[in-house]
C-alpha cells in the first residue's frame, strides 16, 4: 500500500446514492475512479448524477473545487467488470447491507487486487473484522464510513479491525485528508458508534409516528427547532434508505439479542411496499426528481 501521495485511481464498488456520492467526492479531489456495479442501467443513471453531484456540491460546500461535467466524467470509468480494480491503489466497498452479498464480494476482490491493495469497508453494521477474515490480506481492512452525501461532509468515522496495520490506518487517515476530511477512529464491534446510536433514534422516531400517530414532519422538526439537527431522524433515514435502515437494525438485533433493535412494523411495512426514501422517490416523505438543466 504506496503513500496517498502519489495514489491517482480509487476502486468504487456500488453506484447506489452513497457509493456515488464517495465517487463524485474524489473526483472532485483530483483522483481518477473506476466506478463499478453489477446494474448497467444504474450506472448509467449514475453518470447523470455525477455531473449534478460536482455541479452542485461547490455551490453549497464553498471550499470545493468547481469542475465541468466532461472533465468530470472523464476521470471516471464506469464498468460492471470487478476485474477494472486491478489497476487502483485503493478501493472503497459501498454495495448493499447484506452479509451474503459482502461475503461473496470480498472473495472475489481478494482474487482481482494486488495483494498490497487494501479495502475500505463502508459498512453501516457488519464487523470489519468478519469481512477481513474472508481475504488474505486482513491487514490491510478497514472501515470507512462515509456518510451521505459524502463531498458534503467533512468528517468520517473510521473503523480499525483487531488485525488493521498500523500502515493501513496511517495510509487512510492520509487519503481523508486529502479529501478535506477529519477522521474520528472507533472500535469494531457491530453498528459501531454512530449506527449503533442511530438507528435506535430512527427506530424510536418511525414508532413514535406508528404507535401515536404523530406526523412525521412534526417528529423532525422538534429535532431540528429545538435541538438545532439539520434534518430530522426521518428525513435522515430517507436519505440512508429505509431497506438499508431496517437491515442494519437486522444486524444489530442478531448481534446484541435485544428488543430494542427489532424493526418498528411501520419501517417493515414501508420497505415491503418500496417506499424506500429517496431513492424510490417516496419514505416519510415524496420526493421530485432532480430536474437537470441542458446547459
Amino acid at each position: 500500500m504506496s503513500k496517498t501521495s502519489t495514489a491517482q485511481t480509487i476502486g468504487v464498488i456500488g453506484a447506489g446514492g452513497i457509493g456515488l456520492g464517495v465517487a463524485a467526492d474524489f473526483v472532485l479531489h483530483g483522483f481518477d475512479v473506476v466506478l463499478v456495479d453489477t446494474d448497467e442501467s444504474r450506472l448509467k443513471q449514475s453518470q447523470d448524477e455525477l455531473v449534478d453531484a460536482v455541479r452542485y456540491g461547490p455551490m453549497i460546500r464553498r471550499e470545493l473545487p468547481r469542475m465541468e461535467a466532461e472533465e468530470a466524467l472523464g476521470r471516471v470509468v464506469f464498468t460492471t467488470r470487478l476485474e477494472a480494480l486491478a489497476e487502483c491503489e485503493f478501493v472503497v466497498e459501498n454495495v448493499t447491507e447484506s452479509w451474503e452479498v459482502k461475503r461473496v464480494l470480498y472473495g472475489r476482490l481478494d482474487d482481482v487486487l494486488p495483494p498490497d491493495v487494501g479495502i475500505g469497508v463502508n459498512t453501516s453494521s457488519i464487523p470489519i473484522g468478519r469481512l477481513a477474515a474472508e481475504t488474505s490480506r486482513a491487514e490491510r481492512v478497514i472501515g470507512i464510513h462515509f456518510m451521505n452525501p459524502s463531498y458534503l461532509k467533512d468528517a468520517v468515522e473510521v473503523m480499525r479491525g483487531d488485525s488493521t496495520s498500523e500502515e493501513c490506518l496511517s495510509y487512510v487517515l492520509e487519503l481523508l485528508d486529502r479529501l478535506g476530511k477529519s477522521a474520528v477512529v472507533v472500535g469494531d464491534f457491530p453498528g459501531f458508534v454512530s449506527n449503533r446510536i442511530s438507528h435506535l433514534f430512527f427506530n424510536e422516531a418511525i414508532r413514535v409516528v406508528e404507535e401515536q400517530a404523530v406526523e412525521p414532519a412534526t417528529v423532525d422538526a422538534v429535532f431540528k427547532k429545538c435541538f438545532g439537527h439539520s434534518m430530522g431522524p426521518l428525513e435522515t433515514a430517507d436519505l440512508i434508505g429505509l431497506d438499508t435502515v431496517a437491515l442494519t437494525l437486522d444486524h444489530l438485533h442478531d448481534a446484541y439479542g435485544e428488543d430494542k433493535f427489532r424493526c418498528a412494523g411501520l419501517l417493515r411495512d414501508m420497505v415491503s411496499e418500496g417506499r424506500l426514501g429517496r431513492k424510490a422517490g417516496e419514505g416519510f416523505y415524496r420526493y421530485r426528481p432532480l430536474q437537470r438543466s441542458e446547459d
